[in-house]
């Protein structure tokens, strides 16, 4: 199969996918990103894929999201698991499942939630008993009412950021390098490299760098990491709460993370002292040994949306976007990129074009 010379405008999660993927079928990749380089930044400005908690969630987001996306999520998790399999420096990755907790007053706002699942064939939450939640999550408090998702897995995202960087074959990572233009088979680059570069195909993967392209905003995420020695929590927890539905994720090294699923609001700005004692308070309340760990970090960052909150995918032959992953980058980019790579190499052989070689 031909080989071909491939321009990636966006190194966030799915500009790391797509690069790592078409690199390693041997294909000539080049990646242009603003940021200054592969590294994280937690000042609200760089990649919303470092920020995010990594949970992996079908049943959870069946909340506010249809089944399509759940069952695209189903199939991310089969990929996530081929690709961290595939890494020789690979992120922590599980699936045990995951909680759904409410306190007594939040009952019916449970139900609610419930009834969205139970609504979709296929989709369980198995409730758990006091007794039950202490014997899967002993460091929890039992709080009222508790349920299992099965199946529901996570991925440690920085370290997965960095792996698709550090293994991706013969990529060229293009830093300071901002894409303002794109047409089929060629793009515009702004700062360091500035002018126009031309490609077999182009893919934009920009996020919010797709407007006004796109009528996308930008929805905003906030995080605490907490240093918790000892912590001895397994699985992602959801806490629904009346203002927030609120999430404490493990991570490696004793690190909790908590977070708010989304706040609708374009403010980049550090998070606010409500925003932070909510969080807080919330997550000491089903895990009391939070009380003495400590703050590393309060992050923010923005997520692009479409206003129906659905990713999009437009491909031709010499151009390829995806975007509009909102809240769901993680539990929607390996099976958004599979999508799109597929359609694409559908279109360039009806095109009768050199026909590009996808290895999954």
């Amino acid at each position: 199969m031909p080989l071909l010379d491939l321009g990636i405008a966006g190194a966030g999660l799915l500009g790391r996918l797509l690069a790592w993927r078409l690199a390693r079928a041997g294909h000539r990749v080049s990646v242009f990103d603003p940021a200054p380089g592969p590294q994280p930044r937690f000042d609200g400005q760089g990649a919303a894929a470092f920020s995010a908690a990594g949970m992996l969630s079908p049943l959870a987001e069946l909340d506010n999201a249809g089944p399509d996306i759940a069952t695209l999520g189903w199939r991310s998790i089969s990929l996530w698991r081929d690709i961290v399999a595939a890494l020789p420096d690979p992120p922590a990755f599980g699936q045990l499942g995951s909680l759904l907790l409410a306190h007594r007053n939040d009952f019916a706002t449970a139900q609610r939630v419930l009834a969205r699942l139970a609504a979709v064939p296929g989709a369980t939450a198995s409730p758990l008993s006091a007794q039950q939640l202490a014997d899967m999550e002993p460091a929890l408090q039992p709080p009222g009412h508790a349920w299992l998702l099965p199946g529901e897995a996570q991925i440690e995202p920085v370290k997965a950021m960095f792996s698709l960087y550090h293994h991706a074959p013969g990529v060229q990572w293009h830093w300071g390098c901002r894409v303002g233009t794109l047409h089929d088979g060629a793009l515009q680059i702004d700062g360091a490299e500035s002018g126009w570069r031309r490609f077999d195909t182009v893919f934009d993967v920009r996020g919010l760098g797709g407007r006004p392209t796109l009528p996308l905003r930008g929805v905003r995420g906030e995080t605490v990491w907490l240093h918790a020695p000892g912590h001895g929590l397994l699985r992602p927890v959801r806490l629904l709460h009346p203002r927030h539905r609120v999430y404490l994720v493990p991570r490696p090294g004793d690190i909790v993370l908590l977070g708010a699923t989304e706040i609708e609001s374009e403010d980049r700005s550090p998070m606010s002292l409500r925003s932070a004692v909510e969080l807080m308070a919330a997550a000491h309340s089903v895990m009391p040994a939070l009380a003495e760990s400590r703050i590393l970090r309060l992050d923010r960052n923005l997520r692009p949306a479409l206003p129906d909150n659905r990713p999009h995918i437009d491909v031709t032959p010499q151009r390829v976007a995806v975007n509009g992953l909102f809240r769901h980058g993680w539990l929607l980019a390996p099976a958004l990129v599979e999508d799109a790579l597929a359609a694409w190499a559908r279109l360039r052989a009806d095109a009768a074009l050199p026909g590009p070689e996808i290895e999954r």
